[in-house]
């Protein structure tokens, strides 16, 4: 079944970074001003071509800048692509004053080592990396010498998937600047002939979208082509600045005289099925809602909202309940109810009167509604043609009951015992997906993330179209007996209207003169079987023309869906199965140069190239800016009314209290190899531990013993996520996939909600959403240091998303508190004055000093007064603070 979007291209097109030796701020002032000149920074892009090749739904599509330096110094530029999470890259070229780099793909492991080798030998080289399944962005920057020019171009591939009846090419356009040469053009090629083609653009009137807009389609050919000039690209007649910043989408249909089309080429075929005009299949569906207190608000409102929606779209003869849990789980009706208009209306007011409350028990919730299902089936309540749905809403991990994922996946899958589809839907990021997902998948379901959003209530609903019709049940795709090899996935317990089911595979014998094709199903009225017959010489002649697009495509296509297939196997399968599914997929990735989960692209510059930079970053998700923190980090920094908590140093913690426009500090004195837990929310899951460490060994005249933090754990088991951060490197655990990175890249990672930007020797802003915002800052000395070694200081400057119930040395500071401090004298330090402060209903003899906040510069710091709790934070603290003790960093 198709996703709700499946975009060809998601482009934010170029960006310059500023490399050259003058302050951020000069550099924004210029970037501000060479904008009237058509240039940023000096950086002019004179060309940028999006083509997207399309034939029989696989879409080739490559990407290409062109951009001349016409500052009087060298320039660093960046390339910034975004790619859908079903695209595949293949390749990527850099040419510099006509010399081409181009890139390579490699195991990943490999990948990694030849760049750490890079690396370790003083050279910038870099790797573009798929995050697990949720490749976003790639991104390449590059050093351009005074009046040289630079291309780049990028190709990627991916299979388009029918939803709701069309096929859809989606790309978001951002070029920042004026470009004298912008084109847009799609060429499509499809054997059964093209029904319906359009497109649109949401920056661009209509009135000028069809100057700038053609499109035609005749037969099996159609063509788009955007070509805006750059009086069309201006915000305003006299404006130097681009209106081109939005979308732009393509989609087309194709013809289906028949319900199959299969279309074979150099001994790999593709069969093509979705049938027209077949009854509805009756369907029983049962809601599992989540009405837990996370539900509250507008996730509630949204939820009861599309649910009405829903009930209007529901037929009479389909049979439904609603399924609630919280801590305990409440039915609408003991057992499923058909859809008449009395109990319609019924059900409306039920879901008017839905309220949120209590913890999250999902286990009981499914099995409650998989055990209506099953009874309903057994009792004969439900028409014999029909078929059966479970969807469940949720928006965080279960809490009370059975909480364990792996049991309550054990449970559900032993209790639907494949006779029909979970559906799981996500609601906002606080939640583990990869559960969601894994339990779907081995329940012939899917999982689906709806945001947090505005248009909630319309992802819901548009969901459910998508599984409102089935036409087909238990779908079977046959061969004829030993003469197909390699076949991809071919029984489906679904055939939804809208949508497409596509099978590809290799022949055995290239010279059978005839080819066969049987589907099978069970349909509203009768079983049905569809027979396709091909003539091999007559599909030889036909497709002649496939040369009009590009050649192998069916071998790519047949490549591109076993490896997404094997993947997602993969997800599930343990032990020897998994190694061979990956083994499988990452020989199929590195023989069509795709680049998967398993795969990095390497593009390494020659040796004599040594100062330049080399190439593309490793997963980059958006452009990153060396000099600036970012925008979250900003906002944060410009509110003088949001408070922030770090520690750094020796570890100093200070919590900055804005009401009071003071601070209070405290320090920790323990030994080295003592993990001391800094924040932990069991509501949205998020933990922050750190390790400290000590000076170097071998310094018998000091007097006092310098600790730090060395290193720091992130973790959020909702989200299943695990960051560990040290002074040599920095480690992404996403389920099962790792990623490393080392303090000399810069790269931002982003992925459902999570977003990692590392900052070369600098820092790290780790973003959740937009309501949590760390910052690590590395701290480093001369590594001949006697004494000193490197270490790390941790910020929070966003936490307003944290729940009531978040704790730790940090965390029971973002709640809002009270202190007062009086009696003020002098100490032994006429600098230190000493006060009393009565705080927590402690009263404390504090002292006043100061320590440094190292956010905005590393080196020097920036000077914060604080009001200092002696001993270990001893009465500020809630107990004390060997309570904060932990054994383990992650």
């Amino acid at each position: 079944m198709a996703s709700a979007q499946w975009p060809c291209l998601i482009l934010a097109l170029f960006s310059v970074l500023v490399a050259s030796g003058f302050p951020r701020s000069h550099a924004r002032l210029l970037e501000k001003r060479s904008l009237l000149e058509g240039e940023v920074d000096g950086i002019e892009v004179y060309s940028t071509k999006i083509s997207c090749k399309v034939t029989s739904r696989f879409a080739h599509n490559v990407v290409t800048t062109r951009a001349v330096n016409r500052a009087d110094t060298a320039k660093e530029v960046s390339f910034d692509v975004e790619l859908p999470k079903t695209a595949f890259i293949t390749n990527f070229t850099l040419t510099i004053d006509g010399v081409t780099y181009p890139g390579n793909v490699k195991e990943k492991e490999v990948a990694k080592k030849q760049y750490e080798k890079a690396v370790s030998q003083g050279k910038t080289a870099g790797l573009v990396k798929a995050s697990g399944r949720k490749l976003e962005k790639f991104t390449v920057s590059v050093n351009v010498a005074a009046g040289s020019k630079i291309t780049f171009e990028l190709t990627y591939e991916e299979l388009l998937k029918r939803h709701k009846g069309k096929y859809e090419m989606y790309l978001k356009v951002q070029p920042k600047q004026l470009v004298k040469h912008f084109e847009i053009e799609a060429d499509i090629f499809e054997p059964q002939g093209i029904s319906t083609l359009d497109a649109e653009a949401s920056f661009i009137t209509n009135d000028l979208l069809g100057s700038a807009l053609t499109k035609s389609f005749s037969g099996k050919k159609g063509h788009v082509s955007f070509k805006p000039s750059l009086d069309q690209q201006r915000s305003c007649p006299t404006c130097k600045d681009s209106l081109l910043n939005g979308d732009f989408t393509i989609t087309y249909d194709v013809n289906r005289e028949s319900p199959a089309n299969v279309q074979i080429v150099n001994g790999y075929f593709v069969h093509f099925f979705a049938p027209q005009g077949l009854p509805t299949v009756p369907k029983s569906v049962v809601f599992v809602i989540d009405i837990s207190g996370s539900m509250h608000g507008r996730k509630m409102e949204q939820t009861k909202d599309a649910l009405l929606k829903i009930l209007d779209d529901v037929k009479e003869e389909d049979y439904l309940n609603f399924i609630l849990f919280s801590g305990d789980v409440t039915t609408w009706k003991d057992n499923l109810v058909q859809a008449t208009p009395e109990n319609i209306q019924e059900a409306r007011t039920f879901v008017r009167n839905i309220q949120d409350q209590g913890m999250t028990n999902i286990n009981d919730g499914l099995l409650r509604g998989i055990s209506m299902l099953n009874k309903a089936w057994e009792e004969h309540s439900v028409p014999e043609r029909s078929t059966s749905i479970v969807i469940m809403l949720t928006d965080g991990d279960a809490n009370v009951g059975e909480s364990r994922p792996a049991k309550i996946q054990e449970n559900v899958r032993n209790a639907i015992g494949g006779k029909f589809p979970l559906y799981n839907l996500g609601f906002g990021n606080n939640l583990n997906y990869n559960f969601l997902e894994s339990m779907a998948l081995e329940n012939h379901g899917l999982a689906r993330r709806i945001y947090e959003d505005s248009d909630a209530n319309l992802q819901l609903q548009g969901f459910y179209e998508e599984v409102a019709n089935p036409l087909l049940t238990s779908v079977e795709v046959a061969y004829p007996e030993n003469a197909i090899l390699d076949l991809t996935k071919n029984t489906y317990q679904h055939f939804y209207d809208g949508s497409e089911i596509v099978v590809a595979g290799r022949l055995a014998d290239k010279d059978m003169n005839n080819f066969k094709a049987d589907v099978k199903g069970h349909g509203a009225i009768n079983d049905l079987t569809f027979t396709e017959e091909v003539d091999m010489m007559e599909m030889e002649k036909a497709l002649q023309e496939q040369d009009y697009i590009f050649g192998n495509y069916i071998e790519r296509l047949w490549a591109y869906l076993t490896i997404e297939q094997l993947l997602e196997k993969r997800k599930n399968a343990l032990g020897d199965e998994k190694e061979n599914l990956t083994a499988q997929a990452l020989d199929l990735s590195l023989k069509y140069h795709f680049v998967t989960p398993l795969t990095s692209m390497v593009v390494t510059k020659p040796e004599d190239n040594e100062n330049q930079m080399d190439i593309a970053n490793k997963p980059g998700e958006g452009p990153v800016d060396v000099e600036t923190p970012s925008m979250a980090y900003l906002t944060s920094y410009q509110s003088p009314l949001t408070p922030y908590y770090y520690v750094d140093g020796d570890p100093h913690f200070i919590i900055q209290v804005p009401e009071k426009d003071d601070a209070i500090c405290f320090n920790i004195d323990e030994e080295p190899g003592t993990v001391l837990r800094l924040i932990e929310d069991p509501i949205t899951g998020f933990t922050v531990n750190g390790q400290i460490i000590g000076d170097k060994r071998g310094n018998p005249n000091s007097e006092t013993r310098k600790t730090y933090f060395g290193k720091l754990g992130i973790a959020n088991a909702q989200m299943d996520f695990w960051i560990e951060v040290t002074t040599e490197k920095i480690t992404l655990w996403n389920a099962a996939a790792q990623s490393t990175f080392s303090w000399l890249d810069t790269v931002t990672v982003t992925q459902d909600g999570l977003s990692l930007t590392i900052n070369r020797k600098k820092n790290i802003i780790v973003t959740f959403g937009d309501g949590v915002t760390f910052v690590v800052v590395l701290h480093q000395v001369w590594k001949k240091h006697p004494v000193h070694q490197d270490f790390l200081g941790f910020y929070v400057v966003d936490s307003h998303r944290m729940s009531a119930q978040t704790h730790g040395l940090l965390g029971q500071f973002f709640h809002p508190f009270d202190f007062k401090v009086s009696d003020i004298h002098s100490g032994s330090d006429p600098t230190k004055p000493h006060a009393t402060m009565v705080v927590k209903n402690h009263r404390l003899t504090v002292t006043r000093g100061s320590q440094k906040d190292y956010r905005k510069d590393v080196s020097i710091g920036t000077k914060v007064d604080c009001w200092f709790v002696h001993n270990n934070g001893q009465g500020l603290i809630d107990g004390v603070h060997g309570d904060y003790i932990v054994p383990n960093l992650l």
